[in-house]
């Protein structure tokens, strides 16, 4: 039995029984919003299920097959392999051309990432002014983007090339020479960082350009009635407001990169001596190449590591920085 509770001074109150009414309330409340909401529920599992399949099937499948492969020794199309634990893993980061690979991994990100969110806020503001001929010029800024990478390395093969190329025409013309983009390693390394800016800078110019048409225009106009300049207006209040465009072009830009593959492919190869060669691309190296299909896996299983560590981190730190309102 309960000790009585003293309410005041020298009264005592009995002891109350248990009160299960709201024990007793919650089943029904539960029961009773199912039964009022049964045909949204149903109606939710119809449209979600199918789907939920589709990407057990085509994504979370083919991640846990590859996981299973890279414990193995087994080269492409062999019928016979060998479990061999953790060794692909230990021989990738044992191996000093992997220190390399990350390397050339971490500047073309770093680099094509910057540059794409730079310019392309750049270019949308100049795009966002009411001039003539905007709107053909934003329509001329987005078209690279939605072409083949494969078409625009072969368009920029012949441009970079140093003795018919147009570029080396220019530099002739200038006194200058070309350099040996197809030849020297960091020379490379830039071609190919240049052309990936620019077929994928429309990208950023245009969700960059909706944002811009977004800034509420009182604010503009009260910091012009205060005196503020266009510059001090731009990094003061335009740029603050564009931060959650800014953390959705972070995230997309930087996945897109590292996952950067045609491009490289069709210009370079990978070289000249592994200079251009990323994480995505020794992955389809070791696998089409060698056939080294277990040690490919396993080097796939670290980039999508890789992938998922600074997606995370950028939501973890980055969206603190962000500004919703």
């Amino acid at each position: 039995m309960s000790a009585p509770v003293l309410d005041a001074p020298g009264v005592r109150t009995p002891p109350q029984p248990h009160d299960t009414t709201a024990v007793e309330q919650e089943p029904v409340a539960r029961r009773s919003l199912w039964a009022r909401h049964r045909a949204e529920y149903l109606t939710f599992l119809l449209f979600v299920t199918p789907n939920m399949a589709l990407i057990a099937v085509f994504t979370y499948r083919p991640l846990l097959l590859n996981a299973q492969y890279s414990t193995l020794q087994w080269n492409l199309g062999s019928s016979t392999a060998t479990v061999i634990g953790l060794d692909n893993y230990v021989r990738w980061f044992t191996d000093p051309r992997s220190l390399e690979v990350v390397r050339v991994t971490a500047i073309f990100t770093l680099t094509t990432v910057g540059a794409t969110l730079a310019l392309g806020l750049a270019l949308a503001t100049v795009l966002n002014r009411p001039l003539r001929g905007t709107t053909f010029a934003r329509s001329v800024v987005f078209a690279p983007y939605v072409l083949s990478g494969v078409g625009v390395g072969m368009v920029w093969l012949f441009i970079f090339d140093p003795t018919y190329g147009a570029l080396s025409a220019v530099l002739r013309l200038w006194g200058a020479t070309s350099p040996e983009w197809y030849l020297d390693r960091d020379w490379a390394l830039a071609m190919v960082i240049v052309v990936y800016v620019w077929k994928n800078l429309g990208y950023a110019a245009v969700i960059y350009l909706a944002a811009l048409q977004s800034v509420p225009k009182d604010l503009l106009d009260a910091a012009a009635l205060d005196g503020a300049g266009r510059s001090r207006t731009f990094w003061k209040i335009t740029v603050p407001l564009l931060s959650p465009t800014t953390f959705f072009l972070v995230i997309t830009t930087v996945l897109s990169s590292l996952q950067s593959f045609d491009l490289i492919h069709v210009m370079t190869k990978g070289g000249p001596l592994d200079g251009t060669t990323t994480l995505m691309y020794q992955v389809y190296v070791e696998a089409f190449v060698t056939g080294r299909a277990g040690y490919s896996s396993a080097i796939s299983m670290i980039l999508f590591t890789v992938l998922l560590v600074m997606t995370l981190s950028q939501m973890r730190f980055l969206e603190t920085k962000v500004h919703y309102s």
